[in-house]
């Protein structure tokens, strides 16, 4: 097998299109936020498809960003960094939801409301520090998205709608508050769909990065035995 940067930039362009429609799909499926549900099949299915999505995304947004590096200058650079970290981020406190809170359920249910308060916008009792995840989150999902969808819009390297798309689908997040929790989920489909449209533009743009006849340039080509 020889690892090219072309086929990486291909896999990476997969992983954020599969997060893309991974992070559509869990809005439609996501169960109440309440006690009671976090020892169901539904809650553990849809946490394990949540942290997929986020390792993907993540995996998925470092290509995006290296695939136009140069182009996508410093912007480019705050948005990675800022909305990566919002992946990283995803995968801590999902994982937390997905093992931890089904076996303290039966023995500290108000600990557990606790937690899910964080993000269902209910109290979160004394959980100090803990409750900053919330608008940490909310920080990292806005301004890394705002920053990289423009910087990807500007560097015209990726298909432009999405970048577009990206920056105004973070940016509707704003309007959160104002709808019911539930109605709020579908504020996330416009950043699902431009993560989609971002990975497939880099999952066809991948053979730039070889030579016409579709063949790996040999500078690019690392050998794995």
């Amino acid at each position: 097998m020889t690892v090219t940067t072309a086929r990486l930039s291909g896999a990476a362009g997969l992983a954020a299109a599969a997060s893309g429609l991974l992070y559509g799909l869990v809005q439609f499926i996501h169960p109440a936020e309440t006690v009671s549900a976090v020892s169901t099949t539904g809650w553990a299915v849809m946490h394990h498809l949540t942290l997929a999505m986020a390792v993907l995304g993540l995996v998925g947004v470092t290509g995006i960003y290296l695939r136009q590096v140069r182009e996508a200058g410093l912007l480019g650079l705050v948005g990675f960094v800022l909305f990566g970290s919002f992946y990283l981020l995803t995968v801590a406190f999902t994982f937390v939801e997905a093992l931890v809170l089904p076996e303290l359920a039966g023995e500290a249910p108000q600990l557990v409301d606790d937690l899910l308060g964080i993000f269902s916008g209910e109290g979160t009792g004394g959980l100090g520090a803990v409750t900053a995840v919330g608008p940490l989150g909310f920080g990292l999902y806005l301004l890394g998205g705002l920053a990289l969808g423009v910087a990807l819009f500007r560097a015209r390297v990726l298909a432009r709608w999405a970048a577009a798309l990206l920056a105004a689908g973070t940016v509707v997040t704003l309007a959160v508050p104002l709808v019911p929790h539930s109605l709020a989920r579908l504020a996330a489909l416009p950043v699902a769909v431009a993560m989609t449209g971002l990975g497939v533009s880099l999952w066809r743009a991948r053979r730039q990065a070889a030579d016409p006849a579709g063949t790996p340039a040999p500078a690019q080509a690392v050998a794995v035995r």
